[in-house]
């Protein structure tokens, strides 16, 4: 596998602008998002105060975001990523049907509104999981709940039915899921899960449920979810002023490290991002020589 130098994970303000940065200073980049880069640019009415684009809309700076990164010939994968470890020397970077290497990681993925799941933190690892072909196999026989955000969770859930012994299967969204029909689609509210040592049970606004397993499939996740090991401060990741994390090589950016959330603010921070792992990866090939 081939590892590369920078990978960005997010495709709003921030991701964009430090995949333009790594591209400027020669570093082929990896830019995990949306093939749209972000519904939440898309859907704004008039933006004033992009400095050059007086009163532009939401859609018109999305575009001129995608033609910026086509000129730079940056393309973007979409692949939700599911969890990013520091392996020592370099970033492993799981999506559902591949793992991928990077010897930087810069965090761009947004804010993640609304609370956890009660008892999702508490069991992370221990029957709760935001990767169903990732986590399957650990699973062959039992009984599984699946919660998916949108239709994009479907692939997952129907991979799990040929594992698990049953699957329930909780859309949050409108529309018929289409899965095999040996997956029990239930219209209700996930609550909690609960459990001693292990996840016993999945509740809802309707009822309780005996699961083995829970499975959060989330169009997005909060990067101190996503990483462990990383640090955060009030629901957001600490960084210093060069976007640094904790984890030597990873850095943040954007509304992922906190207010003022703002499409410029976050451009400039993705900048700064791009600058410090290239910073990184600089001192790290200096070090290699001596």
């Amino acid at each position: 596998m081939e590892r590369a130098e920078i990978a960005i994970i997010g495709s709003g303000p921030a991701g964009v602008s430090a995949a333009i940065t790594a591209s400027l200073r020669g570093k082929p980049v990896l830019l995990f998002g949306s093939k749209d880069l972000s519904d939440k640019i898309g859907k704004a009415h008039t933006i004033r105060n992009y400095p050059g684009l007086p009163d532009i809309s939401g859609e018109a700076l999305r575009a001129a975001f995608q033609r910026h990164l086509d000129a730079m010939g940056v393309t973007v994968t979409e692949a939700r990523v599911n969890a990013v470890y520091a392996m020592g020397d370099y970033f492993a970077i799981q999506t559902a049907n591949e793992t991928y290497e990077a010897t930087t990681v810069i965090l761009a993925t947004g804010v993640v509104q609304g609370k956890p799941l009660p008892g999702e933190e508490e069991f992370l690892g221990r029957g709760v999981s935001y990767c169903a072909t990732c986590d399957a196999p650990l699973y062959r026989g039992k009984r599984v709940a699946v919660i998916g955000s949108s239709p994009a969770a479907e692939p997952e859930a129907a991979y799990m039915a040929e594992v698990a012994g049953s699957v329930l299967y909780l859309p949050l969204y409108d529309g018929d899921p289409d899965l095999p029909a040996s997956v029990q689609v239930l219209r209700e509210k996930p609550t909690a899960v609960t459990g001693e040592a292990v996840v016993t049970a999945l509740h809802t606004e309707a009822g309780e449920y005996p699961v083995d397993g829970v499975f959060l499939l989330r169009d997005a996740m909060a990067p101190t979810q996503l990483v462990p090991g990383l640090e955060g401060s009030g629901g957001h990741v600490a960084v210093n002023a060069k976007m640094q994390t904790n984890l030597p090589g990873c850095f943040a950016c954007g509304d992922a490290v906190g207010l003022p959330y703002q499409y410029v603010k976050a451009a400039g921070e993705g900048n700064v991002a791009a600058l410090s792992a290239v910073e990184y990866l600089a001192a790290q090939k200096r070090n290699t020589k001596e």
